[in-house]
């Protein structure tokens, strides 16, 4: 062990026992709000109550997936440049690179704003662009949760048709951005990061208390620059999650006219929750006379393009690449909903 990697001994120890505490807290997430909200006085019987749960269930979860993963990118990093990494995924940006990010979308049972967090650390190990997009649609928009409910609720027809729509969002919508060449719109020390510009020293030079010092300066780089609109998207996710008006909503998808989908998927943006919390409402909407292409087009707009997300994507990306993203994934929702109403 060199000099350098002696003086960072005394504060290796602590990082097991940061480990150790950050998988329990995770693990008891809902129990903690549930206290703090009682605490409060509060249940979630009332509005307010579910609003004040929501915040406090969903900021801790959202920063502790951010800073593990930050980390965890951050010491992967050292072994693999920048450089080597976009070499490795060049041959597949045209499609593949995109499928399988948009594959382990599926099976990470992240919401939208808990999506943000590894979309960033794709971009500071040098992924491109569309194929971080990918991730980032098929993450909330299709997941083993709202496969297994719908599954069980509609049939495996429904499930099997939303499965393979959502990927087909997610890639076409991927490539097509990475094909619109938009790196310049992303933030300024987002893109030098990107481009290998913010990167270590070689790996092969680095020792472990090295590589683990690098991730910590990358949780420090990041995480200290997005805390505050991961707060504001989620305080605002908060308020619309405690106070959405269910029978409004029915009475919209309701209708069988062609300004049905897209009244639902605007109507969807401002509001904000993860795939298992949305589809019990996406029951009972279906259950008050909703069309089921109406309803699952106003559910992939929650969980896809919720505008908590896009404040937080804006400390990462500018309104351009926001307007784009929007505008792509948008016109893949509206797409899903007409053809589950001509189908089904």
């Amino acid at each position: 062990m060199n000099a350098s990697s002696t003086a960072l001994a005394p504060w290796l120890w602590g990082l097991p026992l940061a480990a150790a505490c950050w998988v329990l807290v995770y693990a008891h997430l809902t129990e903690i709000a549930d206290l703090l909200t009682g605490l409060l006085g509060l249940t979630r019987a009332t509005h307010l109550g579910e609003s004040v749960h929501f915040f406090l269930y969903d900021t801790p979860k959202v920063l502790l997936l951010l800073t593990g993963i930050v980390f965890v990118m951050g010491v992967i990093q050292t072994f693999f440049a920048p450089e080597r990494t976009r070499a490795l995924l060049a041959g597949r940006r045209l499609g593949l690179g995109n499928a399988m990010a948009a594959s382990l979308g599926i099976v990470t049972p992240f919401c939208s704003c808990s999506a943000v967090p590894l979309f960033i650390g794709f971009l500071s190990a040098g992924v491109p662009l569309g194929v971080t997009f990918s991730f980032l649609i098929a993450a909330p928009m299709v997941n083993e949760v709202a496969l297994a409910l719908l599954l069980g609720l509609f049939g495996w027809k429904v499930a099997l048709l939303y499965l393979g729509m959502g990927l087909l969002v997610a890639i076409v919508a991927g490539l097509i951005i990475g094909e619109l060449g938009m790196e310049r719109h992303l933030e300024d020390w987002v893109r030098a990061i990107h481009a290998g510009e913010a990167k270590t020293a070689s790996g092969e030079d680095l020792v472990w208390p090295e590589r683990f010092q690098a991730g910590l300066k990358h949780v420090r780089e990041i995480v200290g620059r997005v805390w505050p609109y991961v707060l504001v998207g989620i305080g605002l996710g908060a308020l619309i999650h405690g106070y959405v008006p269910e029978d409004f909503m029915a009475a919209f998808m309701g209708r069988d006219v062609w300004w049905a989908v897209p009244a639902a998927v605007v109507l969807g943006v401002p509001m904000y929750t993860n795939a298992a919390g949305i589809i019990p409402i996406v029951e009972a909407l279906i259950g008050k006379g909703a069309a089921l292409g109406t309803t699952l087009a106003f559910m992939m707009s929650v969980i896809a393009l919720s505008a908590p997300e896009m404040l937080i994507l804006r400390k990462v990306l500018k309104w351009p690449l926001i307007a784009t993203f929007i505008g792509v994934v948008a016109t893949g929702i509206l797409l899903v909903g007409y053809v589950f109403n001509l189908v089904l």
